[in-house]
C-alpha cells in the first residue's frame, strides 16, 4: 500500500470517529435538556394546579408561614402610605407571614417572612416590602386564598439573581 492510500484510510477513520462522537454528544445534551425541561414544567404545573385547588394535594398553608411571632409596629408611628402598610400588616398577620419578601431581607437582616419587615422600621424605608404588602392585600381582598395570593406575589415580584 502506498503512503497516500494509508493516509486516506486513516483520515476517513478519524472523520467517522469524529462524526460519531459529535452525534453522541448531541444526543446526550438533547436528552439532558429534555429531562431538565420536563422536570421544571412538571413542577411548575403542579404548583399552579395546587394553588388553584386542581390537584389532589392541597397546599399546606402552615408550610408557607415564616413563623414571625413578634408584634408589628404601631401605624401611629408613621404617616401616609407607610402608616397604611403597617396597619395592613397588623390586621393581616397570617397573610403577610405566608409571603416571601423579595427585597433580600431574609439574607441581610434575618427576616422570616414579609411580616418580619413590619416588626421593625425596615418596611418604612423599603418600597419592595410596601408594594408586596399592598399587592398581597389587593389579591386577598379580590377573593383569592392565601396560597393563590402567594403564587401571584411570587410571580409578580420574583426576579432572577444577576
Amino acid at each position: 500500500m502506498s503512503k497516500k492510500s494509508k493516509r486516506k484510510k486513516t483520515s476517513r477513520k478519524k472523520q467517522v470517529k469524529s462524526s460519531n462522537s459529535k452525534k453522541l454528544r448531541i444526543i446526550i445534551i438533547a436528552t439532558v435538556l429534555l429531562a431538565v425541561g420536563g422536570y421544571f414544567f412538571y413542577n411548575k404545573s403542579n404548583r399552579i394546579q395546587a394553588a388553584r385547588g386542581l390537584n389532589s394535594t392541597p397546599i399546606d398553608i402552615e408550610a408557607l408561614k415564616g413563623g414571625e411571632t413578634r408584634p408589628t409596629l404601631s401605624p401611629a408611628l408613621f404617616v401616609g402610605n407607610v402608616a397604611k402598610a403597617y396597619n395592613l400588616a397588623g390586621q393581616n398577620r397570617e397573610l403577610l407571614d405566608s409571603m416571601h419578601c423579595y427585597c433580600n431581607c431574609k439574607k441581610n437582616l434575618g427576616h422570616k417572612s414579609l411580616l418580619s419587615c413590619y416588626v421593625d422600621k425596615h418596611a418604612a424605608e423599603c418600597k419592595i416590602c410596601m408594594d408586596q404588602a399592598f399587592y398581597a392585600d389587593s389579591r386577598f381582598q379580590a377573593g383569592n386564598d392565601i396560597a393563590q395570593v402567594r403564587l401571584a406575589v411570587d410571580k409578580k415580584f420574583w426576579k432572577p439573581l444577576r
